[in-house]
């Protein structure tokens, strides 16, 4: 690919990636502690003390090690949450913008309705009733609850392309409503489906974020969001202690900005004015 934003989106999703993957298992090896093991001797120390590179909490965790193991957790529920996303919001979106008619209309209201729905307050009823879930349970809630826009923007694209000449032709021809929907329309929206899925891991991430920050998660969990809760908690601010808070809030706004800039890149890509003007300016500069 040649448009910068992508390999630097890529780059740095791909780095939270392989932490997520391997970061619970490089802390205990790396630092010599588990995110819970209490240092008794080290309790709020600030970075570069032995043996706690980013420092301590007020309890003695180590910080590096909760930023580890927390990675994944935060991840997990950025992908689940951007999985069922944007699998309901093509199901949905798809099938009512092509079928059209009384399917249409059903779906719309649901779609509607499912918008008009407040959002965190409805999961934090939820997450009620199932006693401090964790972070798949969390991923889950929050990506039912999220497809509706998603929906409505492949409804609309989806009707666009409905009426074009090769879906009539393939008509013609015979072919099914379902390959219809699937082989013909499908691929063509692939460039929309890669930003919605984008934009949902990150909502994902920073939803598991906030209900963290409420304590709507299991008393074992660690992730970034769990890390800034404690934080919060413990007067970490006011203590003067940015180590404890700070990493995992730049972890949350660097995976932020990685799928901002897989999305610029996508819509340069797929969007073919945008690659008209890149390229013009390409061209500006290497002319100067």
């Amino acid at each position: 690919m040649r448009s910068g934003k992508v390999r630097a989106g890529t780059l740095l999703l791909a780095v939270f990636t392989l932490l997520a993957l391997i970061g619970p298992w490089l802390a205990e090896p790396l630092i010599g502690a588990g995110p819970r093991t209490i240092d008794y001797d080290a309790l709020g120390v600030a970075p570069g003390a032995t043996g706690h590179p980013l420092g301590t909490t007020t309890s003695g965790e180590d910080v590096l090690a909760q930023l580890l193991v927390g990675a994944r957790g935060s991840v997990l529920v950025g992908l689940v949450t951007g999985v069922v996303a944007t699998g309901l919001a093509i199901l949905v979106g798809l099938v009512s913008g092509f079928a059209g008619g009384r399917t249409d209309k059903i779906l719309t209201l649901f779609t509607n309705v499912m918008l008009t729905l407040p959002g965190l307050p409805l999961i934090l009823i939820i997450a009620g009733y199932l006693q401090e879930p964790g972070p798949l349970t969390i991923g889950l809630l929050l990506g039912l609850l999220g497809w509706s826009a998603s929906a409505r923007y492949l409804r609309a694209q989806t009707m666009s392309l409905r009426g074009r000449d090769f879906v009539a032709a393939m008509r013609m021809v015979g072919e099914s409503r379902t390959r219809l929907v699937f082989a013909e329309i499908l691929p063509h929206l692939t460039g929309l489906i890669s930003a919605l899925f984008l934009s949902g891991v990150i909502g994902g991430v920073l939803g598991e974020a906030a209900l963290a920050f409420l304590g709507i998660v299991t008393p074992d969990t660690v992730s970034w969001g769990t890390m800034i809760s404690e934080a919060q908690d413990q007067s970490a601010l006011m203590r003067g202690m940015w180590w404890w808070f700070g990493p995992p809030g730049l972890c949350i706004a660097l995976l932020g900005s990685a799928i901002a800039l897989l999305n610029f890149g996508i819509d340069e890509i797929g969007n073919p004015r945008l690659r008209v003007r890149t390229t013009t300016r390409r061209r500006r500069v290497h002319t100067a």
